[in-house]
């Protein structure tokens, strides 16, 4: 999952009072250094499970936070590949 806007979560944390060590906990990290980077903008990026359990520990829902990202490059070509093939034949 993709972070959609750190400043949001840093405005969160600071609003609900919980330290980068407490949503790292949550969030089931032994450490808080990754959720630092997500804050400094250096990572954008983490698991599923650690994004659900970050919403529900802010109390948000995950896609006020998180983007999925699907990345599947074959079926986008061939869907580009199929547009074309429609086009000629018209």
């Amino acid at each position: 999952m993709e972070l959609r806007d750190r400043k949001k979560l840093a405005r969160l944390m600071i609003v609900q009072g919980v330290s980068q060590r407490q949503l790292a906990e949550a969030a089931g990290w032994k450490s808080h250094s990754y959720l630092g980077r997500l804050l400094k903008g250096t990572a954008k990026t983490l698991d599923t499970t650690p994004a659900l359990r970050i919403a529900h520990f802010l109390q948000v829902g995950v896609e006020d936070l998180f983007l999925t990202r699907v990345d599947n490059p074959t079926e986008q070509s061939a869907g580009a590949a199929g547009r074309n093939k429609k086009t000629e034949a018209a």
